[in-house]
């Protein structure tokens, strides 16, 4: 107990929060690998998943490839990156990319194959081409679990930043690192309550905007799906309400 009450007192002391390795430094680099990373995990992740959940090809080999991904070792893939490339942003990026892409691609293409084919057939029937099928059906009634890989990929990518401070890299896992070289419990416990505060204030501020904004989407369509009389909307009628809400 008295390790963690150390601990906070490190945290709380306001010498940690000035210079050039304070802990607000320390808390920008670790936001900046991670923003980094993630929006290059959608560049690659969002696409590719949105095609595999609309035309259902390449869903088995995705899942390999993410399986595999998952399983890669951290810490020596980013070794063998930095002795292939030299220390710096670059090869921490490549690996948190990487372990930011899985869950990412995940809820993509989970969250487009999970509307109902009879909605995207009666959409097919009405008209529209395969992009607005996709953009004002699909990805609407898919962006709760959309979202959600959305979020899965930033705890996952904020988690294993850590390691990049192994190799003389910045970040919250500077403390970590440093504490337990120099044996200074105080600083390794308060660097990993700050690693632990960040990640549920992230993912407690994105469960938030999952409320709020994505269920707007949900709930316009659930009030869809029935008729004053109770009974079921025929997907024609769904696909013109989706259409009517400008999604």
């Amino acid at each position: 107990m008295n390790l963690f009450i150390e601990g906070f007192a490190w945290l709380f002391d306001p010498m940690h929060w000035v210079g050039g390795s304070s802990i607000a430094v320390r808390l920008g680099e670790h936001f900046q690998y991670t923003g980094v990373s993630l929006f290059f995990a959608a560049l690659i992740a969002v696409p590719l998943g949105l095609y595999i959940g609309h035309t259902g090809k390449g869903r088995g080999i995705a899942i390999a490839a993410s399986n595999v991904a998952r399983a890669l070792p951290t810490l020596g893939l980013l070794a063998v990156l930095i002795l292939s490339l030299g220390i710096g942003l670059i090869p921490a990026a490549i690996v948190l990319v990487i372990l930011g892409i899985p869950p990412l691609l995940a809820g993509v293409y989970a969250g487009i194959e999970s509307v109902d084919p009879q909605t995207v057939d009666a959409a097919r029937a009405m008209g529209m081409t395969e992009l607005q099928i996709l953009r004002k059906v699909e990805v609407p009634l898919g962006a709760s679990l959309i979202f959600g890989g959305f979020r899965a990929a930033t705890l996952q990518v904020i988690a294993s930043a850590v390691v990049a401070a192994y190799f003389s890299l910045g970040g919250l896992g500077r403390f970590l690192v440093d504490g337990l070289a120099q044996n200074n419990n105080p600083q390794l416990v308060g660097g990993a309550i700050l690693v632990i505060a960040l990640a549920l204030v992230v993912d407690g501020v994105l469960a938030i905007i999952q409320r709020f904004v994505v269920p707007t989407v949900s709930s316009g369509t659930r009030s869809t799906k029935r008729t004053a009389r109770g009974g079921a909307i025929p997907p024609v009628a769904q696909s013109r309400t989706l259409i009517k809400e400008g999604h």
